[in-house]
């Protein structure tokens, strides 16, 4: 019998949930923190918040920033500041997303999203330039053919700013010292370790909550185990399945009304079927 035991991992894992994801078209949810490609922001006045100090560049450990300060023209200025970024390169060949240029930044105006699938035919496209980095008009980030976005890549940028404390008081923890982004306001504080946190507006998740799949059976809580487990873990399930057919509904509702509009303005252009154009 001493074959059949190898059967016994896979009896023992068809109770457990499954952990596969149906890559590409569905994707595990992203950390609070991630490191994914740059923006450069705005204030919510439309004003840049970029001044061309440069300590994004000198702290680059890649060396895969550069960036040209100039001053701001009197009659129509760019950002606050005396200076703005006239040139803004970022060499993603080079990138290794450490977040080092988002902590230097003192006017928090390049923070990193959660897009990290983004590919290039060339190496000239991997060099984002200004143009490509800095937001649009709304505030969401320019969407580039190569890149994959998915919706939530653009909240919580650079989350782990906004969790910890300066100079690692606790009485600052959680306290807004930042300025607003155009289109998103002024962003929550990531929860830390004081009671000022907002889990549901951040996405924190517990961390066993997180891999309670890859947990062993003591340690996964009580609430979790057996028939209450599945219970659980199916009323989890559905509550998914809800959101991603709200999701289909609202996609579907948009391109039939994208539809419905683009047949009414071909009808309009082309005038009213069985009318008689001369006698007109």
């Amino acid at each position: 019998m001493g074959w059949l035991s190898g059967f016994g991992v896979t009896l023992r894992q068809i109770g457990r949930p499954k952990v596969t994801e149906r890559f590409p078209k569905e994707k595990r949810p992203k950390g609070v923190r991630f490191h994914g490609r740059h923006v450069l922001n705005r204030y919510e006045d439309g004003m840049e918040k970029c001044i061309g100090c440069e300590l994004c560049a000198g702290v680059c450990p890649a060396k895969c920033i550069y960036v040209r300060g100039a001053d701001n023209p009197p009659d129509a200025p760019v950002s606050p500041g005396e200076r703005y970024g006239f040139v803004y390169e970022i060499n993603y060949l080079r990138c290794i997303h450490c977040d080092m240029c988002v902590e230097a930044c003192p006017t928090e105006a390049i923070t990193e999203s959660k897009l990290f699938e983004f590919s290039f035919t060339n190496r000239a496209d991997a060099i984002y330039t200004k143009a490509e980095l800095v937001v649009n008009d709304d505030g969401t980030p320019k969407r580039l053919p190569w890149e994959d976005w998915r919706e939530g890549d653009d909240l919580m940028t650079s989350g782990w700013m906004r969790a910890t404390s300066p100079s690692g008081s606790a009485d600052y923890e959680g306290e807004v010292q930042w300025s607003g982004e155009l289109g998103y306001g002024v962003r929550v504080p990531e929860g830390g370790q004081s009671g000022r946190r907002d889990d549901e507006a951040t996405g924190t998740k517990p961390l066993r909550q997180v891999l309670e799949a890859h947990l062993l059976d003591e340690d996964i809580p009580l609430a979790h185990r057996g028939n209450r487990g599945r219970i659980w873990r199916a009323r989890e399930g559905a509550a998914r399945n809800r959101k991603k057919m709200e999701a289909t509904r609202q996609r579907m509702k948009e391109l039939r009304a994208a539809r419905k509009a683009a047949k009414a303005e071909a009808k309009g252009r082309n005038g009213s079927p069985g009318v008689d154009q001369g006698s007109a």
